[in-house]
């Protein structure tokens, strides 16, 4: 009896403690004020003993009024503002990142790494080019723009987090994004709607995503083709590309082996498990083999004969729905076309 009862304290106070636990959960990052963000821009420009027309323009751009409403987002803008009145190269930064076009090109950014950049403005001027990058589709660049970075030194982490998780995401890299969505949601109360709504989206996106699937697989299709749109091409991309080569390939023979075990389970001879005469050809036909190929490292490499190439499809077609086969043949479609282009 008395070890019972000390089994079921011991059980109670675990659960006590768990719970406490819960409670007692801080996030990693905090999401930071007006007042806080405002003291700390205010004297980082008063530092650097500017004249006294720009502490003034400084001063306007944030008055002293708490702003309740004011987006992280937003507070970055004026961030950014504030650092164009003493640097030209923000200014001109800001101007190209303001300019509409049709065929966008990020704005020149090789700078933001200089040594004369102090961590306050280069960090928070990074993540401002980022948002550029990410606004026009070029995830690669921006994870490489925000490498590094962390959600202290930023004004907007929210943002931070939310475009790694975003870009790790349409670069097919779930592992990257679940870790990353972990940390956005630490503040869930605190983000903006739309960073809340596309978080959980990609949380149930990423939930049914297996790898080497044939859905893993057209999702690298789509990010090499978006890479393609944009004009990036060389080796990151034919590495890309070899690996969605390869993960085809890998599932064709798991295909094959699949479709020799059922023909294997079958081939019993004729009905009632009599063998076939030798006069009548059997109405079955052999399992498909199909000759390795040398697929090389360009674009426009992996092409099959006409012959193959139907088989292939044939074996995709029997366990997948028709629409994976359409992507298939128009990625591979697109890449003849890049070949054919100089």
């Amino acid at each position: 009896m008395i070890k019972s009862l000390v089994c079921c304290w011991l059980v109670v106070s675990a659960a006590a403690a768990f719970a406490q636990q819960e409670l007692d959960f801080e996030p990693s990052w905090a999401v930071p004020t007006y007042a806080q963000v405002r003291g700390q821009t205010l004297s980082w420009i008063r530092q650097q003993a500017p004249q006294k027309n720009s502490v003034q323009q400084a001063d306007a751009l944030w008055p002293q009024v708490e702003l309740r409403t004011v987006e992280g987002s937003q507070l970055l803008d004026r961030v950014v503002e504030t650092l164009a009145l003493l640097d030209p190269r923000v200014a001109a930064l800001v101007t190209a990142s303001q300019r509409p076009s049709l065929f966008p090109v990020p704005p020149e950014g090789a700078w933001l790494k200089s040594s004369d950049l102090r961590p306050f403005p280069r960090q928070n001027l990074k993540l401002y080019y980022a948002r550029w990058l990410f606004q026009h589709g070029f995830y690669d660049r921006v994870v490489d723009a925000l490498a590094g970075i962390t959600t202290e030194q930023v004004v907007d982490p929210a943002s931070l987090l939310f475009y790694r998780a975003v870009a790790h995401h349409q670069l097919v890299q779930p592992e990257a994004c679940r870790a990353v969505l972990v940390r956005l949601q630490e503040q869930d109360n605190f983000l903006p709607q739309r960073y809340r709504q596309v978080a959980q989206l990609l949380e149930r996106d990423l939930s049914a995503l297996q790898d080497e699937s044939l859905d893993h697989i057209a999702r690298r299709m789509n990010d090499v083709r978006r890479r393609l749109g944009i004009g990036l091409a060389g080796k990151p991309v034919q590495i890309v590309e070899q690996g969605v080569l390869d993960s085809l390939d890998r599932l064709i023979k798991k295909l094959e082996q699949q479709q020799q075990q059922a023909s294997a389970g079958g081939t019993g001879g004729g009905p009632g498990g009599q063998p076939m005469p030798d006069s009548r050809l059997p109405s079955m036909q052999a399992p498909m083999q199909v000759e390795q190929r040398d697929i090389g490292s360009q674009s426009g490499w992996g092409d099959l004969p006409d012959k193959e190439r139907e088989q292939a499809w044939q074996q995709i077609g029997r366990e997948f729905p028709a629409h994976y086969r359409t992507l298939v043949e128009q990625y591979f479609r697109e890449l003849a076309n890049e070949a054919e282009t100089p």
